[in-house]
């Protein structure tokens, strides 16, 4: 499975142990940056193009991780086919892959710590989608709604 991976200034130290876990555990990650310590990068900057390698099908899943994880989220969900959850917990992180089939998990990592930042990515990772009628029933209106607002 190949996860892309992003990080704004905030998020560049949890995301680069997040990599190092993933790569330890045999996952292939594609990391478009930030890279090295930057006193202010744009999260949008990072989030876009990892955003876009998911709904690209480039990679299978993707993480983000910001300061709070909202930023990042919100950019990644600008991008159509893509459904990024911001969790700080591992019940979130599990519900939105049984639930929602979400392709890309934003965490925050000022408010989130490494320990637990990494039980919520492993949930998420580990947590397939349900496939329950009701919940594609549920990500199909989504689609609805993406289509008819998102043209590109």
């Amino acid at each position: 499975m190949k996860i892309a991976l992003g990080a704004d200034d905030a998020g560049r130290e949890l995301k680069d142990i997040i990599k190092a876990e993933l790569e330890k555990s045999g996952y292939e990650t594609v990391d478009f940056g930030l890279y090295a310590a930057e006193p202010t990068a744009d999260y949008p900057d990072y989030a876009l193009p990892a955003a876009e390698a998911v709904a690209g099908g480039e990679c299978d899943l993707g993480i983000l991780v910001c300061g709070t994880g909202i930023g990042m989220s919100i950019c990644a969900n600008k991008v159509k086919g893509v459904r990024c959850a911001h969790a700080t917990d591992c019940f979130s992180a599990e519900a939105t892959r049984y639930h929602n089939d979400a392709n890309m998990l934003a965490l925050g990592a000022r408010v989130t710590g490494v320990g637990l930042a990494l039980k919520i990515v492993k949930t998420f990772l580990d947590t397939p989608y349900s496939g329950a009628e009701r919940h594609t029933r549920r990500i199909n209106k989504i689609t609805e709604i993406e289509n008819k607002y998102f043209k590109a």
